[in-house]
């Protein structure tokens, strides 16, 4: 025969609960080590101590979900403060000056810089409708989500301000419908910090999303019709 392993001793108290009814007492003596320290304790005890650590898992667990829910409240409250000051611009070609301008203000962007291309007439000798090369237009096409991560070689940058601060970027394409859509992009917003950790690569975009979508609607204004 086979010998018995802890498996299966451990199978048949599993399957047979009525065993610790009939001895009680034989819970009530069993003395385990702690895991907070070298004293022995109970075997209650030391369920107890499994179970407030479970808790403690499940307590932090939760506190990360409050923050991480309250920040994304104040997020979605500046991106509807932003979004609303685009629709009480009454001047086309004020529009583009304004949402930089807000978006810096309401989440607190170092720099932004805009750039629009396949205006209508009216708008072609403003300073965000010049400047753009063929192949700055072909990138922006091929994002089909922002772009978050280190400043490298990107022409994009040079449209800032201060190129030579930016450490970090966010290239949001600004295109007709879905960010991940077909169309081709008639536009692309640069958000950049000194902090390289700001816009780093792999963090969500979500948000970046709907202030690409937000961008496009309002700017299609400035578009042909």
């Amino acid at each position: 025969m086979n010998p018995i392993t802890e498996d299966d001793i451990a199978n048949w108290l599993a399957n047979n609960p009525a065993f610790f009814e009939r001895h009680a007492q034989l819970l009530a003596s069993v003395q385990l080590t702690s895991p907070h320290g070298n004293r022995a304790v109970s075997l209650q005890e030391r369920q107890a101590e499994m179970l407030r650590d479970k808790i403690k898992a499940l307590e932090h667990r939760i506190m990360d979900m409050v923050r991480h829910g309250n920040e994304n409240m104040v997020i979605s409250e500046r991106v509807h403060r932003w979004a609303r000051s685009l629709l009480l611009v009454t001047s086309s070609r004020a529009l583009p000056a304004t949402l930089v301008a807000e978006l810096q203000a309401q989440f607190m962007v170092p720099q932004v810089a805009l750039k629009v291309w396949d205006v209508d007439e009216r708008y072609r000798e403003e300073p965000f409708a010049q400047g753009v090369s063929e192949d700055a237009r072909a990138f922006a096409t091929s994002l089909q989500q922002p772009y978050c991560g280190i400043v490298s070689g990107i022409e994009a940058v040079g449209w800032l301000d201060q190129p030579e601060t930016a450490v970090s970027l966010a290239l949001v394409p600004l295109r007709a419908g879905a960010v991940n859509g077909v169309a081709p992009a008639f536009g692309m917003l640069v958000l950049a910090s000194p902090d390289a950790q700001r816009f780093q690569s792999g963090m969500a975009t979500d948000f970046l999303e709907r202030i690409a979508e937000i961008a496009s609607a309002a700017l299609s204004r400035l578009r042909p019709r």
